[in-house]
């Protein structure tokens, strides 16, 4: 079995406007994703707005209260899933909610 991570990026901007009703919506998919994929799913959380992010780069020296980047669409969260093989791992990640954008899947590097 390998892991892979799965990226959900999210315009955030429609997050901000959404009503209570869409937050029930959202939050009812991921339930059911999870649920359905429980036996898969190792890990996974929901990450606070880009507002609340601060920037480190390499040397350390320069630390900004933001993003890295300006995007449309940001990382809103993620889940660490175990699977047999890619086209498994696939198969989960079509099925990952993202109302408002999509996701990204990468493998887990494994050092030996």
């Amino acid at each position: 079995m390998s892991q892979y991570l799965i990226l959900i990026y999210e315009d955030e901007a429609s997050y901000a406007d959404a009503t209570p009703e869409v937050w029930g919506q959202v939050s009812a998919a991921h339930a059911e994703f999870g649920e359905k994929y429980k036996a898969s799913i190792l890990g996974g959380n929901a990450l606070q707005p880009t507002s609340t992010a601060t920037s480190v780069r390499r040397d350390g020296a320069d630390v900004t209260d933001a993003p890295f980047a300006e995007t449309k669409e940001a990382l809103g969260g993620y889940y660490l899933v175990e699977a047999a093989d890619l086209d498994e791992a696939m198969s989960i990640a079509k099925d990952c909610p993202a109302r408002f954008g999509g996701v990204e899947l990468r493998p887990i590097m494994v050092f030996s």
